[in-house]
């Protein structure tokens, strides 16, 4: 989800559930927890944990069916189980789909793997924060340049601390050096831009909030200076989807509680199951599925028919494209002027 500006004097109250902006910040307390997590057992265990940990969530085929894959798959089900959605969006749909096609297509054949992966890297970073900044706004209500300043610092930085992550098996000495200096340069100024722009939080709720987005990234960059790279990822993955993940549960029940507007919640409703748990129940089961079991089936029917190994199918092509998908449309989805926003409210 990649929220436009939000504001607290503009709330409306047709909504039977809202999103509340004090269950979004609290979602941030992961921050010192997982910071606490780091020193306890750099303190006391000497490391174990890190020596246990992967190098990112997406290893553990848990995180992704809990924290990954379902909040796509959501998306995703939010768009195409909607009549009306569909053909509002269908001409960009059908575009972006093309683009990734012959971007992949062509990419594969003449840029180096690196270059393509910092593309999707630096889209994936962008997506996250601009999503939790984009929310911050609306509370704190900053002028344009400090809300691009902050926005940017902290997206060029988490873009080096993602590929100082990912590849670090590929980085020599003065590489990795040199990643960790640009990171911790831009850190340092976004803290100070940090300073500058406080001065527009008229509250002390505003300033936690934009103060918030500024630990996510030090947080992370903290942590992955000591090495303890799961943890590094998990933090501002584990607020973006979540903090996702309330704003499609809203939406959802707002459109569907009285009256189902789609074959989903028609089928809910004709089974008793409350509208509130739908869309979770659906996205995590069908992530589990895919994550656990969509490689193997795709593989056992090319081989059974076409006597073709075909790997990681589902959990690269399909998901992968999901994922892309869900960047691009949640730029434009939840813009002011767009069909959802009629079913979100918020409240303080």
């Amino acid at each position: 989800m990649s929220a436009s500006t939000l504001s607290l004097h503009n709330l409306t109250v047709e909504p039977k559930l809202t999103v509340s902006f004090r269950l979004l910040l609290g979602l941030y307390f992961i921050i010192p927890l997982c910071l606490l997590l780091q020193a306890v057992d750099s303190w006391f265990f000497h490391g174990n944990l890190k020596q246990l940990l992967p190098s990112s969530p997406t290893h553990f085929l848990l995180f992704q069916i809990l924290f990954g894959t379902p909040h796509i798959i959501a998306s995703s089900l939010i768009l195409v189980s909607n009549r009306d959605y569909i053909q509002r969006y269908r001409r960009s749909l059908l575009l972006m789909t093309a683009a990734l096609a012959v971007f992949f297509g062509l990419g594969s054949l003449f840029l180096p793997y690196k270059v393509m992966y910092v593309m999707v890297a630096a889209w994936t970073v962008y997506h996250v924060l601009k999503q939790q900044h984009g929310i911050a706004r609306g509370v704190c209500r900053l002028p344009g340049w400090a809300f691009q300043l902050l926005l940017w610092l902290s997206i060029t930085a988490g873009i080096f601390i993602y590929v100082g992550i990912f590849l670090k098996n590929s980085l020599d000495v003065q590489q990795a050096g040199l990643i960790r200096t640009v990171a911790g340069g831009l850190c340092l100024s976004l803290v100070g831009s940090a300073v500058l722009s406080q001065r527009y939080c008229t509250t002390a709720f505003s300033r936690w909030f934009l103060w918030a987005n500024v630990f996510l990234v030090l947080s992370s960059f903290y942590l992955y200076l000591q090495q303890y790279y799961f943890l590094a990822i998990m933090v501002p993955r584990l607020v973006h989807d979540a903090t996702a993940y309330i704003f499609y549960v809203t939406h959802d029940y707002n459109k569907h509680h009285q009256q189902p507007k789609n074959i989903i919640y028609r089928s809910a409703a004709y089974c008793n199951i409350p509208v509130f748990i739908v869309l979770p129940l659906l996205s995590f089961m069908l992530a589990f599925a895919l994550q656990a079991y969509g490689d193997d089936v795709v593989n056992l029917i090319s081989n059974t028919l076409f006597e073709v190994e075909i790997r990681k199918a589902v959990t690269v092509g399909l998901l992968g494209y999901l994922a892309l998908m869900h960047y691009f449309t949640e730029a434009f989805t939840w813009k002011q002027d767009s069909p959802y926003r009629q079913f979100i409210g918020f409240s303080k």
